[in-house]
């Protein structure tokens, strides 16, 4: 999170679901998502069903960027991966969303 500089602090608390990982486990992890004012919540484990909609964006972010991409760099990776997250958030329309982006869905939100 605070490597990419993605979240600030929040006014209100919201619930943080994840997986059983290492990453989301550790104490430097728990301790940044406490700072942000972020609840953690694990999901059962073996059960990727319990965080359905972040599974279809990774199966989503492999089958339309990864594995059409053969990275040179881990640079290489990161520009393309970020250039497919904002695609994805600005240009592609989502059919949950009455086929509005995810940004022009937020706009209307607030």
């Amino acid at each position: 999170i605070s490597r990419f500089g993605t979240l600030g602090r929040v006014s209100h608390e919201f619930l943080l679901r994840s997986d059983n990982g290492l990453i989301f486990t550790s104490r430097h992890y728990t301790a940044l998502v406490r700072s942000y004012g972020l609840r953690q919540e694990f999901i059962t484990p073996h059960c990727p069903q319990q965080n359905g909609m972040v599974e279809r964006v990774i199966r989503t972010l492999k089958e339309q960027c990864v594995h059409r991409h053969r990275f040179e760099s881990i640079q290489h990776a990161a520009r393309a991966i970020g250039d497919w997250i904002q695609f994805y958030n600005t240009r592609r329309p989502h059919q949950a969303l009455a086929m509005r982006t995810p940004a022009e869905a937020f706009r209307l939100a607030a």
